[in-house]
């Protein structure tokens, strides 16, 4: 580009530079393609990869001083991961051992709390993850909580919120996410007196009315806008949660709201957003 406002709009080299943000030795030493500048060092790893074909980086790089080669570790390993020779590990994953847990909800409030992760992209392309937490006794949605991270410290301090409110729950159901598994939230549900049930892996219909919930939580929410921050997705989500649980008919609860169905004094006139804050 710098070429063509010289050569066709007649710009000195230095106003041209200063048009396109470039120094002007980006112009008089153009870059050197990296397979002329690593040209050695693509040959020697060539020559050590083609005799021990099977031998790890650190292997390589120990065997080449031997040969001669003198270069950094650091040089020789970005030549080596961009020539695609770094082998996959091949790792079993350790999939924990879990007893199946009934899915039994009666209609008793703080009985089983559900909790589960969702993910959503924003308008610009960034990820987001949403916290959905309910109540297996009357299928309210206790609260709905959006960010780019959501850590297991902060799904404490968004139960501490609700258990002020609310009280405490018997036990909570959860998949074996990591934020689940952490030693803080163990910790923290052990020292409340709280039993937390995880399904077995791969197996979400063990967890089956927080399925159920996000469902429809997609449906009608996630899959119906586009949002341009995380501020907007909350604002939309907690307006969306008051109608659940206060307007929208449930059909296994008799076609009647969740509150309606199975009320919760202490909720009375407030919204799950003004709870968990």
């Amino acid at each position: 580009m710098i070429e063509v406002l010289v050569a066709e709009h007649q710009l000195p080299v230095q106003r041209a530079c200063r048009v396109m943000r470039l120094s002007r030795a980006a112009y008089y030493r153009p870059p050197v393609p990296a397979s002329r500048r690593d040209a050695a060092v693509i040959a020697a790893l060539t020559d050590v990869v083609a005799r021990y074909g099977r031998w790890g980086f650190w292997k390589l790089f120990d065997r080449m001083p031997v040969e001669g080669c003198r270069w950094n570790h650091k040089h020789v390993y970005r030549v080596y991961c961009a020539l695609r020779l770094n082998l996959p590990r091949r790792t079993t994953r350790r999939v924990p051992h879990r007893l199946r847990q009934p899915l039994v909800a009666p209609p008793v409030l703080n009985q089983t709390w559900a909790m589960d992760f969702m993910t959503e992209t924003l308008y610009d392309a960034r990820r987001v993850r949403v916290l959905t937490m309910i109540d297996e006794g009357n299928r309210e949605g206790l609260d709905i909580v959006a960010g780019v991270s959501i850590q297991s410290r902060r799904v404490i301090r968004v139960l501490e919120a609700l258990v002020v409110v609310h009280g405490r729950p018997s036990a909570i159901r959860v998949d074996n996410g990591p934020e689940f598994t952490a030693q803080p939230f163990v910790d923290w549900c052990t020292g409340h007196g709280i039993a937390i049930h995880y399904i077995q892996p791969g197996k979400p219909d063990q967890n089956a009315y927080i399925e159920r919930f996000n469902r429809t939580y997609r449906t009608e929410v996630l899959n119906a806008y586009l949002f341009e921050s995380v501020a907007e997705l909350q604002a939309i989500t907690d307006a969306w949660l008051d109608v659940y649980n206060q307007e929208r008919p449930h059909d296994s609860l008799g076609r009647v709201p969740p509150l309606t169905f199975l009320p919760r004094p202490s909720s009375a006139g407030l919204s799950t957003f003004e709870l968990s804050t």
